[in-house]
């Protein structure tokens, strides 16, 4: 597999597509919107002058990296000589499952389609398509150039061909690949989902407040970032979605979203990506200025 085509630009297809460039793979990057594509090429430039300013890659990878990217608004044109498309779109199953239908249509008979998906069935996306036994999850964590975990999920009918062929080119991208099955949340969102729940039900319930949970579980647990800034860094309404998920596939209460985190979404307060959720950002940034906009 050499041609691969990112469908989404945002923080993860821009992330994912740094990766597979920077591992010498034609990438065909697509969205729907101009901008956001302009805006994706200069997170990924600005991201590998970082690289070379700390001297992990030269400035020749970094030329050649941007040069194996080719940005798309057009689907059909991009995918139709692909050997891999992976989807990053928005983290809704309607959504999700519109795109694979199309992409079904448009891509060559051996070309496997994965999602980036954190939570969403992979057996419920293959649906969509007439190639159930070559759809697959691709769950890489945020930032992608810097975390090594890539989630590969296997779908109630994805073939074993389809499983190996995707391990093998996570570790082409110097990644750790694990395997694992298709239940709601997988393993690391099943895992950190409800914890971050917790931590928000505690704030809520004047437990204590948002920096000092988080100074707790990082002093105490030894956690690189508290919870709740972890929140904010993931998006206040992607953990809403994905706790949503985690409830209606399981059936069972101790996955209900907390009413505070519920409430936070419905008023646009979504973390770093809105400039405020449980901390505040300098506008225009990902700065953190207040260190607890519930005190």
């Amino acid at each position: 597999m050499k041609n691969i085509a990112v469908i989404g630009a945002g923080t993860m297809g821009n992330g994912i597509a740094h990766v597979f460039a920077m591992n010498g793979y034609q990438v065909h990057l697509v969205d729907v919107s101009n901008e956001q594509l302009e805006k994706a090429l200069q997170t990924i430039d600005k991201n590998l002058w970082r690289m070379v300013a700390k001297e992990k890659i030269k400035e020749a990878t970094k030329e050649q990296t941007i040069e194996n990217i080719t940005t798309f608004t057009n689907l059909e044109e991009a995918v139709k000589n692909c050997d891999l498309v992976i989807e990053a779109a928005s983290e809704n199953a309607e959504i999700k499952s519109k795109i694979f239908k199309s992409l079904d249509s448009h891509v060559p008979a051996n070309c496997i389609l994965a999602s980036n998906t954190s939570s969403i069935s992979i057996t419920k996306i293959a649906a969509a398509t007439s190639r159930p036994d070559k759809v697959i999850g691709m769950h890489f964590m945020n930032p992608v150039p810097v975390m090594k975990l890539v989630e590969v999920i296997k779908g109630y009918a994805t073939s074993q061909e389809t499983t190996d062929a995707i391990m093998k080119l996570s570790e082409s991208l110097s990644k750790i690949p694990v395997e694992v099955n298709d239940y709601p949340g997988f393993v690391a969102n099943r895992i950190l989902l409800p914890m971050i729940n917790e931590a928000i039900q505690a704030l809520h319930e004047g437990v204590a407040g948002v920096s000092e949970i988080d100074t707790v579980m990082k002093l105490g647990m030894a956690h690189p970032m508290g919870p709740l800034q972890l929140a904010d860094f993931i998006g206040l309404d992607v953990c809403l979605s994905i706790l949503r998920v985690l409830q209606d596939g399981f059936g069972q209460s101790k996955y209900a979203p907390c009413p505070l985190l519920v409430n936070m979404v419905t008023a646009q307060k979504l973390g770093r990506k809105s400039g405020e959720g449980f901390y505040k950002y300098t506008p225009g940034s990902k700065d953190l200025v207040v260190s607890d906009s519930f005190a």
